[in-house]
């Protein structure tokens, strides 16, 4: 039976174990009363202030990263080349900055209002592959951003269920992020094809 993940959860330090731990998780979202759900299947860490690949690396705090400061169990959601909105989760206690990109879904719930936000026929990996498409699949907007992840509108639980094969790998798409680009702080369920690049 499904468990709500608590605040407790998020406030956990360990951002990299946290990623990893997310995998085999469900994300839900109820968005004008329509409930979507997908189990993690992709997940990467940033690690606040001393991760250069984090949009709050060396303590910046710009009105985009303020919410990255808060304490964990929060979205931290932007926009991505003015076209997709990333859906992050923050961790850790408030003043770290730490946080969490979900990067790919295995759709569960609701999937014909997931087709219809995607202008999809069928279901297909790049429905819920990619964090731009999960964020669009789940209809979680700029709207969400700083809202709770244990509330009403987007929340996670735990099925219980092991995830028992786990790829450590590098982050997409941070070049400018030097040695930190090479850190292995990208999490994905092995057996899923809901993953954006393997």
């Amino acid at each position: 039976m499904n468990q709500p993940l608590s605040k407790n959860y998020f406030e956990n330090p360990d951002v990299v174990a946290l990623a990893k731990d997310l995998i085999g998780k469900e994300l839900t979202t109820t968005i004008d009363g329509v409930l979507t759900s997908g189990i993690i299947t992709e997940t990467e860490a940033y690690a606040g202030q001393g991760d250069k690949a984090c949009h709050a690396h060396l303590g910046r705090f710009t009105k985009r990263t303020q919410v990255m400061y808060e304490s964990g169990g929060i979205a931290y959601v932007y926009l991505c080349y003015g076209i997709h909105h990333l859906f992050n989760i923050v961790t850790n206690t408030s003043g770290n900055a730490d946080a969490i990109l979900i990067r790919a879904i295995e759709p569960k719930q609701g999937l014909q209002k997931m087709l219809e936000r995607r202008n999809k026929k069928k279901l297909e990996k790049s429905l819920t592959s990619g964090p731009g498409n999960v964020t669009k699949a789940l209809g979680i907007t700029k709207s969400h951003n700083a809202k709770s992840v244990l509330g009403q509108d987007i929340w996670i639980d735990n099925p219980g269920v092991k995830v028992e094969s786990i790829v450590e790998t590098t982050r997409i798409g941070i070049d400018y992020a030097e040695e930190d680009a090479s850190l292995p702080w990208r999490f994905y369920k092995q057996d899923s094809k809901y993953i954006s690049v393997k």
